[in-house]
């Protein structure tokens, strides 16, 4: 694992409240890395990084991702986040990077949510 794998593992995997996460160059549109068994194809990644340019259209329509339609509760310049049942997909949007986190039904959203935003809050203050 490279360095940044290992602080998405110590970050949010060890919470046991995300399921799988990544990281996301926005200005290359590029994966800089994710969790073991999270493989995001190029489509996916432009549709995380198109969320946040209307954030309105992005609430009305949701996300559709891993072959479910995701409804919308939040979507703003910095943060989307997304519902299907009890999963639920988290983006949070940094100078540089968006950091995403899922859930399932086994986890608290609440958490999921926060551990992802601590992250996004620790690449801010970095500069990234």
């Amino acid at each position: 694992m490279n360095q940044l794998q290992n602080l998405l593992h110590d970050a949010l995997i060890s919470t046991e409240h995300v399921e799988h996460c990544c990281i996301l160059r926005r200005k290359d549109v590029s994966l800089r890395a994710s969790s073991v068994g999270f493989t995001l194809y190029q489509d996916q990644i432009q549709m995380f990084v198109d969320a946040f340019k209307n954030p309105p259209q992005t609430r009305e329509d949701g996300l559709y991702f891993e072959d479910r339609h995701y409804k919308c509760v939040r979507a703003d310049k910095n943060a989307v986040y997304a519902k299907c049942g009890k999963r639920g997909l988290v983006i949070v949007r940094t100078g540089s990077l968006l950091i995403v986190g899922t859930y399932n039904d086994n986890m608290y959203p609440s958490v999921c949510v926060e551990a992802v935003e601590k992250l996004a809050d620790y690449f801010k203050e970095k500069g990234k």
